[in-house]
């Protein structure tokens, strides 16, 4: 009887270990002519070049020459059109959608990374807060002095990105929330996100501006002591308010696929890595915020 107990003790351990090696997600080996095409937006090229390095066991020196990341909205097309098997990306916006809607492509939008949507502004503005009402308030025009929301009597210089970038994707669903904007003047809609940063910090005419982009880009891909984060609501954009979505214009980074790509593809199979937590380790580790 001891004996039948013991035996039962040992199969019981043996099942367990079996379910915890099936629950462990084995990262996968790739070769840079095994790995799948990636596209992405411009704020996700070090996020690729790791994960890049990484699976296929070389320096992100290395892999470089092999990440070509064409832009959001680009990215989102070649995807459609089979031209990239997997991108990282911001959340598409409904140009996107509506082409993927017409070639009869579905995606599958997949969080692999939290983000939060920022406002900035030069450094010497003594502005360090506004309410997302206000920045609603500016960007449609009903405000349009920084004296009506605690600052200096100086004209805001409300800055902007071009349709389908993902910075614009991301200001429209985060804080426009169907509200129309003001329509730029054509020298404060900038093509590039850095080229923003810069604009603000370098602002024309003794007017403070004011613009946006991601956490990520602002405080590690495009550094410039001449801006600063403002507060949103009070809570200042920072990893622990991001990662438990107490700053108010949370989002994330996406990885993307289509939803005719099989099972068990190259790409699925990075994706699945990513969410891992020798995955999510490696996105903290390269300056990125874990998703819950």
């Amino acid at each position: 009887m001891k004996n039948v107990k013991v035996l039962s003790i040992l199969i019981v351990l043996v099942l367990l270990s079996v379910v915890l090696i099936s629950c462990t997600e084995k990262k996968p080996e790739f070769t840079m002519d095994t790995y799948p095409k990636v596209d992405g937006s411009t704020v996700t090229i070090p996020l690729s070049e790791a994960v890049a390095a990484e699976l296929t066991g070389q320096s992100i020196e290395a892999v470089r020459p092999y990440i070509l990341h064409n832009k959001t909205h680009q990215a989102y097309v070649n995807l459609i059109e089979k031209k990239a098997d997997l991108i990282f990306v911001t959340s598409p916006s409904k140009e996107e959608q509506d082409i993927a809607a017409a070639r009869d492509v579905t995606l599958e939008v997949i969080p692999i990374v939290s983000e939060a949507f920022v406002f900035l502004t030069h450094v010497d503005n003594p502005v360090d807060s506004l309410t997302l009402e206000q920045i609603q308030k500016i960007y449609t025009g009903e405000i349009a002095n920084w004296s009506e929301v605690g600052g200096d009597d100086m004209d805001i210089i409300a800055y902007q990105r071009p349709v389908n970038s993902g910075s614009q994707t991301g200001f429209l669903d985060l804080v426009m929330k169907g509200l129309t904007p003001m329509e730029a003047p054509i020298e404060q809609v900038v093509a590039e996100m850095g080229m923003l940063i810069d604009a603000v910090a370098n602002f024309e005419n003794e007017a403070p501006a004011l613009g946006y982009s991601y956490y990520y880009f602002v405080t590690d891909m495009w550094g410039n002591e001449k801006v600063k984060l403002l507060k949103v609501d009070g809570i200042y954009p920072e990893p622990d308010t991001i990662s438990q979505k107490t700053y108010p214009l949370t989002t994330a980074y996406y990885a993307v696929v289509r939803s005719d790509s099989p099972k068990d593809s190259p790409e699925r199979q990075v994706v699945q890595w990513i969410l891992s937590e020798e995955g999510q380790n490696l996105m903290e580790a390269s300056g990125y915020v874990k998703v819950e």
